[in-house]
């Protein structure tokens, strides 16, 4: 049995836009398919549960035992960005001052201070093991995220964070570009080859 889902299934499933070359896990779960849109050449492990009003674009990873829960305001993740197993975004989350009510079976007129926020993921930002992600934080291009990090802030593009909260270590190789260059010309030199 394959492990990921059919071409077949995946029109089943009720996902609102997905590209070529889709692999989803069989064993993820799409909390909210009708707001789940996704590129083309995107992996889905299993494991994973996606929930809420989430984008991804195209030559994306999610690793397993993930998490993105998009709620209103939405996740975007840009092109060749990555989450790592166990990674964790959040761009809905309760108020746990005790001013407010939580969970989601709390009707959201006594959870005022609940907080929905977009987040960003922006083109070749990865986001390691273990790592978490919480409302309305931008992930710089080219950005990278070391294990076991906690994201409260903006993180700065072509920068190496880690920690708790993140913190910036260094800046990062953008020597990426190059590579994506040279493989996106692979690509369109592949299209172009005729079978008979």
């Amino acid at each position: 049995m394959n492990t990921f889902y059919s071409e077949e299934e995946l029109r089943s499933l009720g996902i609102k836009q997905y590209g070529k070359n889709v692999y989803i896990g069989r064993h993820a779960i799409l909390y909210n398919p009708e707001k789940l849109v996704i590129g083309h050449d995107v992996r889905i492990d299993d494991y994973t549960i996606i929930s809420g009003v989430v984008k991804l674009g195209n030559y994306i990873h999610i690793s397993h035992f993930c998490g993105l829960y998009g709620g209103n305001a939405g996740i975007e993740m840009g092109d060749y960005s990555a989450l790592s197993s166990k990674g964790t975004v959040y761009a809905a989350s309760d108020d746990y001052s005790g001013e407010s009510m939580t969970n989601p079976m709390v009707p959201m007129e006594y959870k005022p201070g609940a907080v929905e926020k977009k987040v960003i993921i922006e083109k070749h930002a990865i986001i390691g093991a273990g790592s978490m992600v919480l409302p309305g934080v931008l992930i710089g291009e080219g950005a990278a995220i070391g294990s076991m990090s906690l994201c409260t802030k903006n993180i700065m593009p072509w920068s190496i964070y880690t920690g708790i909260p993140a913190r910036k270590m260094r800046d990062r190789s953008k020597n990426i570009l190059e590579l994506e260059k040279t493989f996106s010309c692979s690509r369109l030199s592949d299209q172009h080859i005729v079978k008979e």
